[in-house]
């Protein structure tokens, strides 16, 4: 019995042996696997940091495009309202334009028999002027005036 002991205790020697070999190799995988893993990490890093970087400048970029975009945006708001400021004074010299041009012509309407006559009284005011200085002109001539006159008639 002694033997098995022996043998016993010499097989779990063997197996414990064969365990600590086994992991020894499983160890070293492993450490060949981490060190892969912290290599890849590390240019993870840098390409982390140079992103975090570009990222950095572009937010800057965006702000100051923003800060651009406000500036003009305000300076188009007071165009725009120049220019509302424009058509409301075109539409009120529209409507002053109009207000004169139909009070002309009412006042034409009911001065029309006036203008008529007066017309008529400088036509007959020709005439008679006309008549005047042919008296004046001695009968040989024809007064050119008059020719004139009934030409452009």
């Amino acid at each position: 019995m002694e033997i098995i002991l022996y043998l016993s205790i010499a097989l779990i020697a063997v197996a414990f042996m064969v365990l600590v070999i086994y992991l020894a190799k499983t160890l070293k995988a492993l450490e060949g696997t981490l060190s892969s893993v912290s290599t890849t990490l590390v240019g993870l890093e840098k390409q982390l940091d140079g992103v975090t970087k570009e990222t950095t400048e572009l937010l800057q970029k965006t702000n100051a495009l923003a800060d651009d975009i406000q500036d003009k945006s305000e300076r188009l708001t007071s165009v725009v309202d120049a220019v509302k400021d424009v058509g409301t004074t075109v539409s009120k010299f529209n409507g002053t334009l109009k207000n004169l041009t139909s009070s002309f012509d009412i006042q034409v309407e009911q001065n029309k028999e006036k203008v008529s006559q007066i017309v008529q009284w400088s036509n007959v005011i020709l005439e008679l002027k006309d008549k005047w200085t042919e008296r004046k002109q001695p009968k040989s001539e024809v007064p050119t005036e008059k020719i004139q006159r009934v030409r452009s008639r």
